[in-house]
């Protein structure tokens, strides 16, 4: 399931990815702007908040945004990565709402409510721009593309948040969505909530045929194999804590993704104390993943 329906229970456990037949294939090289730009869309569920409806709306009409998402899915293919296009993007900001929403029914509170005494609706809101400009740098090059998205985030806030938020809210609110971006770099120091919540959505985009991608392309290195043996990522609520996600494992490589990936990205965030995991490797044998490996 690649975006929790408005009608999902809000507690229940359901698996996060692209949904069937979005997954994009390593094809945007050779395709023109027009083409690549004209199926890019982002959506998930607004469950009422008007706000954030007015947000997907601005956003989706930006040819702008959609060519920058278009231009990191090429460089993510000159340099063989994994995918970094608008379905990377659909996906992480589902996961980002999903995790905020479970947060909030967990009793935590996030910093648009805590610093600002906004609401709740103003944290979603925040939490979905920065998902979904968090790697809009990709677009001029990998390496620091973190701030390279606050470079074109900053001054493209103004212009999607000018019909939802007068000043000086929307200084406010723009701020926090640019703290959230840099807060996805690999020793980003998120402050707030809203901000862990997008360190850790990114991480949990690691399912399926995102994750088997550079295998795909010949890379066997342990970034690799680790994330081809993820099959599934569900996200529910915890037992003991608001938040608790389940990886499945095809193969018990996949814990280097869990124990030094994902964990990374938790550890240091104000989610760090809320948020349960648990990696597990299903059926009675492994799939093989690797016929052999040599060294250059």
């Amino acid at each position: 399931m690649g975006a929790e329906s408005d009608s999902e229970e809000p507690g229940a456990s359901i698996e996060v990815g692209a949904e069937p037949g979005t997954a994009t294939p390593r094809g945007e090289l050779g395709r023109t702007p027009a083409e690549a730009v004209a199926r890019a869309r982002v959506w998930a569920p607004t469950r009422g908040n008007r706000k954030l409806e007015r947000l997907f709306d601005a956003v989706n009409a930006d040819e702008q945004v959609r060519a920058w998402w278009h231009m990191a899915e090429v460089n993510a293919e000159r340099l063989a990565m994994s995918d970094h296009s608008w379905v990377h993007i659909q996906v992480v900001t589902n996961i980002a709402l999903r995790i905020q929403r479970l947060l909030v029914k967990g009793g935590i509170e996030p910093a648009m409510v805590t610093d600002h005494g906004m609401s709740v609706r103003d944290s979603e809101l925040v939490v979905a721009a920065a998902a979904m400009l968090h790697d809009i740098g990709m677009s001029i090059h990998r390496r620091d593309h973190e701030t390279y998205s606050l470079m074109l985030a900053g001054p493209k806030l103004n212009k999607l948040l000018e019909r939802i938020y007068g000043e000086p809210e929307r200084t406010v609110v723009a701020s926090e969505v640019l703290h959230a971006i840099i807060g996805h770099r690999s020793n980003g120091q998120p402050y707030t909530v809203e901000a862990g919540v997008v360190r850790i959505a990114d991480a949990l985009d690691m399912a399926q045929g995102r994750s088997r991608l550079p295998v795909e392309a010949g890379q066997v290195g342990i970034h690799a194999i680790s994330a081809a043996a993820i099959d599934a990522v569900e996200i529910g609520k915890g037992d003991d804590r608001p938040v608790r996600v389940v990886i499945r494992m095809n193969n018990s490589a996949g814990i280097f993704q869990v124990d030094d990936l994902l964990a990374a990205k938790i550890r240091g965030t104000p989610l760090e104390h809320h948020i349960e995991v648990v990696a597990m490797v299903e059926g009675e044998s492994e799939r093989k993943l690797l016929g052999e490996f040599r060294l250059p």
